[in-house]
């Protein structure tokens, strides 16, 4: 392959009266922060920075950040050909040509546990490199070797172990203890780390420093497919040489939906999360009236508004969960609706089903009737009003717990995204169903919602999160705290989030606390009460009259901030 380092539809690089001269960034950790401003600096876009920061948090968060796995990628081009200002980059995994539906069940017909998630046999076949450098052929400026700099001096020089790097590892490493009959080498990489130890990882450089000088031929045809094909032989994977040759990411129409006089841009099939977030909007909007009505009846009932609301949005996601289920695949092989499930009449009728007096029954709700899935997440707006938030994922925390030898990188566990068994749950809980099994060279659901809201075709806010299931709820109650609370970006991300998904039945979930009397009114309603160790790590950026404003989650450990051109 012919590398081609000139961009074919380059953003907007000229200065944008609506922040002139300023960039923002919200990221998951220090260094691909620093990354980013590297990047302006030497004048890269949106784009640019984005590809340069994903390498790097290959080397510094491997808990999600990869070579081994995949994502999405919506952008706001400021600047647009043919009026085209929004675009989708799907860059999942997708499943072996080996691949069966029932590869995960017994003689049976059961599933095995632990098979879709632990060792070889769980991997897809990963399309982080591709996505990034198609990413880069259609809009990026800077050189492609100079984008992965960054992350070959991390590899090469080290790093410092973060806190939560060192207890996610030592969790992860007796997670895998008992779960795999093949060996895992994941102790041979990441065991043992302690915070400030400086992690070198020479063998990532190497495979780093090869992308960097002949692109992405060297990850799908060159010595990493090599080095990955053989080691998927040796443990019984099922990835070949013509799964990685074949693999391509897919440009895809976003997800919109018109919303308070703002559009909101995000995750298409095979992604759940924009189709359920502009569902959970719409469906806020269409029955506000009636909430505000419900509220002002309860004044004098004792009942807190926060359990109200709590329990207000537990009715409209087992709506949207029991739709993701029965309609949400890759859209690549079956028909996912997607203009009817996020139309207005649709999703009244759906609207009109919830109930504020009660919880409803989870087992009477089914999809509605229409006529005729450890991840990471990082949101950056350029100097010129180009956008890019983007989520990508190696599932489980460290993947499969599979390292590719010679080359460091770990491998994903995204097959377990797909329904194993219809009816049966993920590791996030989430049943699926016909739509989301297993075939080969299949891209399996996710729930990664990278979105951009805009306002007057000007970006307004870049918004995402990790965190499996939650991501959904997650990015709707952000929104809902900066457009209809009024919160400031750091208050609106670190607010406590509940979340509901239909299953398990009368679940609420939430993270870090809520208060006691909320959780007393939750429990005499009829809900069960979870507290999740971890319900995501939002990064968002909002456009203000000051100038722009970031913020990252202090459940995480991001840095976000405003960027300024000399």
């Amino acid at each position: 392959m012919l590398l081609a380092f000139a961009a074919t539809s380059a953003l907007a690089q000229q200065s944008n009266s609506h922040t002139p001269h300023q960039a923002a960034f919200a990221m998951p950790d220090k260094y691909s922060a620093q990354t980013v401003k590297q990047i302006f600096a030497k004048g890269g876009n949106a784009v640019d920075a984005a590809i340069a920061a994903g390498f790097s948090l290959a080397v510094t968060y491997p808990e999600a950040g990869n070579l081994g796995g995949g994502g999405f990628m919506t952008i706001f081009n400021a600047k647009p050909d043919n009026q085209q200002h929004s675009y989708f980059l799907d860059y999942r995994e997708k499943a072996p040509i080996a691949a069966t539906e029932t590869m995960y069940l017994d003689e049976n017909g059961e599933v095995i546990p632990y098979r879709s998630l632990v060792g070889y046999r769980a991997s897809g076949v990963p399309g982080t490199v591709m996505g990034m450098w198609q990413a880069h052929q259609k809009f990026g400026t800077l050189p492609w070797s100079e984008l992965l700099q960054p992350a070959i001096d991390l590899a090469q020089n080290g790093f410092q172990v973060s806190p939560q790097l060192e207890s996610r590892s030592a969790w992860y490493s007796g997670w895998i203890a008992d779960k795999s009959t093949q060996p895992l080498n994941f102790n041979d990489y990441f065991s043992g780390l302690k915070i400030n130890q400086l992690l070198k990882q020479p063998e990532l450089a190497q495979t780093l420093s090869r992308i960097a000088e002949k692109g992405v031929a060297e990850f799908y045809r060159g010595k990493t497919a090599d080095l990955l094909v053989k080691q998927m032989q040796q443990g019984g994977g099922l990835i070949t040489h013509k799964d990685l040759a074949s693999y391509q990411a897919v440009w895809r129409q976003p997800v919109i939906g018109e919303w308070n006089g703002m559009q909101i841009v995000s995750a298409p099939p095979p992604s759940s999360g924009g189709v359920a977030i502009i569902q959970l909007l719409k469906m806020q909007k269409q029955l506000e009236p009636l909430y505000q009505q419900y509220l002002a009846d309860q004044q004098n009932s004792g009942l807190s508004e926060q359990a109200i609301e709590a329990h207000f949005y537990a009715e409209m996601a087992k709506r949207v969960y029991a739709d993701r289920a029965y309609y949400l695949g890759d859209s690549d092989f079956v028909y996912v609706p997607i203009t009817e499930l996020i139309s207005d009449d649709y999703l009244f009728e759906r609207a009109s089903e919830v109930n504020l007096e009660r919880i409803s029954d989870s087992a009477q709700i089914s999809h509605g009737k229409i006529e005729t899935p450890e991840t990471t997440h990082f949101s950056i707006v350029d100097p010129y009003g180009n956008a890019v938030s983007n989520t990508y994922t190696l599932n489980m925390p460290f993947g499969n717990g599979v390292v590719i030898e010679g080359a460091g990188f770990l491998m994903n566990d995204e097959m377990d995204d797909f329904s194993t068994k219809p009816g049966v749950a993920n590791v996030f809980g989430v049943v699926g169903g016909k739509a989301n099994a297993i075939a080969p060279q299949k891209r399996m659901l996710s729930s990664m919602s990278p979105t951009i809201v805009l306002k007057d075709n000007r970006v307004d806010m870049v918004v995402g999160t990790p965190g499996g299931s939650t991501i959904i709820t997650s990015v709707f109650q952000t929104i809902m705290n900066v457009y209809k609370k009024g919160m400031s970006v750091q208050q609106a991300v670190d607010a406590p989030r509940v979340h509901h998904q239909l299953l398990p039945i009368n679940q609420i979930a939430y993270n870090p606390e809520l208060p006691d009397k909320v959780k007393d009114d939750l429990l005499m309603l009829g809900y069960n009460l979870k507290k999740n160790n971890y319900m995501g790590d939002v990064q968002m950026i909002l456009h203000t009259t000051e100038g722009y404003q970031a913020a990252s989650d202090v459940r995480g450990e991001g840095v976000a901030g405003i960027w300024t051109a000399q």
